[in-house]
């Protein structure tokens, strides 16, 4: 199994940290990281495993799900000074991201349901390469799920599916079958035999009468939405099952800074 903490920090620091060791800095420290505005704490368990991986305490952290504030300090550890100078940036990093992506996701499905307390709200697996972990982890910290872990976990016929398949296919599995059908016509031929529907680039308008009807040809049929603006969320929200959206991953980085000082 891939440590991908490991990864990231042989990635910055390869031969070592040139400028603590120019300076000749030993001692033990305490690093704090604090918060410029309101977040949700996400991975911070994570995050701590590496640094005891490392030789360093844990002091304090902000639990996953919790809400921060501007000011706050949402994790501590303390120790071998060159250490915590190495893991430093990475930290800031990961943590600026990872409570970015819980923080967009709380919104969002706090958004969605106000119209539709049943709504759920799912993110692609459109992730970076490398962070996915971590990225799927935040997304349910923030009390969403995931439309797809994987091209394994699941089964999506999509429109490029659909543009180049040359034979007609037994849609009988074990796993939910879902179809993403590139017109009106094709929604409602694949409504009796889908598990789910995946419905892009219809108004909320055009919904409200398009899913009675194909739910009229399969009454458990679920219908899924994607690619949408996040401020239509709630319009969208009153007419389907599920919300599928990347823009989690990509939420602009929560504004962090740290401070070390020796102990």
């Amino acid at each position: 199994m891939i440590d991908f903490f490991d990864l990231y920090l042989t990635e910055d620091c390869p031969y070592g940290d040139e400028t603590t060791e120019f300076l000749e800095i030993e001692g033990n420290g305490r690093i704090r990281i604090k918060s410029r505005e309101h977040g949700v704490a996400a991975c911070m368990d994570d995050l701590a495993a590496f640094y005891r991986k490392n030789g360093l305490e844990v002091v304090n952290m902000v639990s996953n799900g919790d809400e921060f504030n501007p000011n706050d300090v949402i994790f501590e550890a303390q120790g071998d000074l060159p250490t915590i100078f190495k893991l430093w940036r990475i930290s800031q990093t990961f943590l600026s991201m990872v409570c970015s992506i819980a923080s967009k996701t709380r919104f969002t499905v706090e958004l969605a349901r106000k119209s539709n307390p049943d709504i759920m709200v799912a993110t692609s697996r459109k992730t970076h390469p490398g962070f996915r972990k971590y990225e799927l982890k935040a997304v349910k910290i923030g009390g969403g799920d995931h439309h797809r872990n994987s091209l394994s976990d699941s089964i999506l016929v999509t429109q490029n599916h659909l543009d180049v398949m040359e034979k007609q296919v037994n849609l009988r599995a074990m796993r939910k079958v879902e179809i993403e059908p590139r017109t009106r016509e094709e929604a409602l031929e694949a409504a009796p035999v889908a598990d789910i529907l995946l419905l892009d680039h219809y108004s909320p308008e055009e919904l409200e009468t398009f899913v009675p009807e194909l739910r009229s040809l399969n009454p458990h049929l679920e219908i899924a939405v994607g690619g949408i603006e996040l401020s239509m969320v709630s319009d969208y929200a009153k007419h389907v099952d599920f919300i599928v959206t990347t823009a989690p991953y990509y939420a602009k980085p929560l504004d962090l800074t740290s401070k070390i000082r020796r102990m």
